[in-house]
């Protein structure tokens, strides 16, 4: 019984440094993978109980386990949509076959790095067949409230290159100076016109027209304009009317007085704004508060359009699209405007080494793993997202062949027991002899 149990070890112990051997070689063979996580071999002895003074074998055996929490090293690359996860979390993904069968809800798979680059539908897609996952943004930018403990709010990620995008103007911020002798009696009278472009709901370029009539007295200075507004895209339609009347005391010279609408929204003393219905919906104006020198004034004997700005921009064209650290997908157009799309979520879960793994350095959530949730990148327990980047394999090289010149020498040594047990068995059978 020592005998054969002896070989019985010898035996297992070629077994478990097979196995060992064979995690080494997957290792060193992906060195290069990107995203690769590192197998590892565990040893476990074997006690089978002794009897009667006598001791038996029981030899060993292993376990391995992927170790897929260990994180590689970032390396810099030229892609904005090269992403690696630093810290803990893993970037939601499906099967591009998958997603292309229609066949409902694609099976979320998890990586911790991939290269995204646009396939012919414009999906972010690995040369691998890996789809990147993510919410989709509202027309606004906005992010709308997904479940967080399943992947059923998760869509393809698909970039319109294509894409043209424009922004309303909704507001237009008048700095402009009156001239006072307008004002004063015996002036001409003169109308002082500005024409401001702003942008509509379909991008197309149209204009306000704003018009100061001046007040002349008979006598004095009236120090008091009319501004009438019209739109362009509803010629001849006035929207808005108002006067304005203008201080000329010595501490506070040129600023407005008061303001009294006529026609058009309210004038609003403590922003200064006063709101207008262009065709495209309501517009502020913003004409400054009185008793400052923002917004309108009156001095001197020149008409001024000092400072105009606005929002709002023309039709663009989509440039670039980049992933921020929060996951947000950003589509950037040439008329110098960012739109959020998508948010690229992170998972975590409470044992990622329990996960299944599969093919492209890919896992999938088991029951070992426990359940997961979708984290905003950068919140909670996980880490960030890192563009222009990919994470190295965990394979240390040296340390592989270390543990390969072990295994060997391990694994001849057990060879050696089972020649020697061969041995001594044929010893034992030539005793009768």
């Amino acid at each position: 019984m020592t005998i054969s149990s002896s070989l019985n070890a010898g035996v297992a112990g070629l077994t478990a440094n097979a196995t060992r051997l064979a995690t080494i070689s997957d290792n060193i063979s992906n060195s290069a993978t990107f995203g690769y996580k590192r197998m590892e071999a565990d040893f476990h002895s074997m006690v089978i109980s002794s009897t009667g003074g006598t001791y038996s074998a029981g030899g060993v055996r292993s376990t391995t386990q992927r170790l897929i929490d260990q994180r590689g090293a970032l390396v810099a690359t030229s892609n904005p949509t090269d992403l690696a996860v630093r810290g803990r979390g893993f970037l939601p993904v499906a099967s591009s076959s998958d997603i292309a069968s229609g066949n409902g809800q694609s099976q979320m798979l998890l990586a911790t790095t991939g290269s995204f680059r646009t396939d012919a539908e414009g999906y972010l897609q690995t040369e691998g067949g890996l789809t990147l996952l993510g919410w989709p943004a509202e027309p606004d930018g906005t992010i709308p409230t997904f479940p967080r403990d399943t992947a059923d709010g998760l869509e393809p990620v698909q970039i319109n290159v294509n894409q043209f995008s424009g922004e309303p103007t909704t507001r237009i911020d008048l700095g402009v100076n009156l001239p006072a002798t307008s004002t004063e009696a015996g002036a001409p009278g003169d109308t002082q016109a500005l024409s401001v472009e702003y942008y509509d709901n379909m991008g197309t370029s149209e204009n306000l027209e704003i018009e100061f009539s001046p007040t002349v007295p008979g006598t004095g200075v009236s120090n008091e304009w009319t501004m009438t507004i019209t739109d362009s895209a509803n010629p001849g339609v006035v929207i808005g009317e108002y006067t304005l009347t203008f201080d000329d005391s010595r501490s506070a010279g040129g600023t407005m007085a008061s303001v009294a609408t006529i026609t058009g929204g309210p004038y609003d003393p403590v922003t200064g704004e006063v709101e207008v219905n262009v065709a495209g919906g309501p517009m502020t104006l913003d004409i400054g508060v009185t008793g400052t020198s923002e917004g309108l004034t009156q001095l001197s004997d020149s008409f001024a359009p000092v400072s105009i700005s606005k929002d709002g921009t023309p039709v663009g064209n989509m440039t670039s699209v980049e992933v921020d650290s929060n996951g947000m997908v950003h589509a950037f157009f040439d008329t110098g405007i960012t739109r959020t799309i998508y948010q690229i979520p992170l998972v975590s879960l409470p044992n990622p080494n329990g996960m299944v793994a599969l093919d492209q350095q890919t896992y999938q959530p088991s029951p070992e793993s426990g359940s997961f949730f979708l984290w905003d990148a950068s919140d909670g327990p996980t880490g960030d997202i890192v563009s222009f980047a990919r994470e190295e394999s965990t394979t240390d090289v040296a340390g592989e062949l270390t543990s390969m010149i072990e295994t060997q020498r391990a694994y001849t040594s057990n060879a050696k027991v089972i020649q020697t047990v061969d041995e001594m068995l044929q010893e034992t059978a030539n005793i009768k002899r």
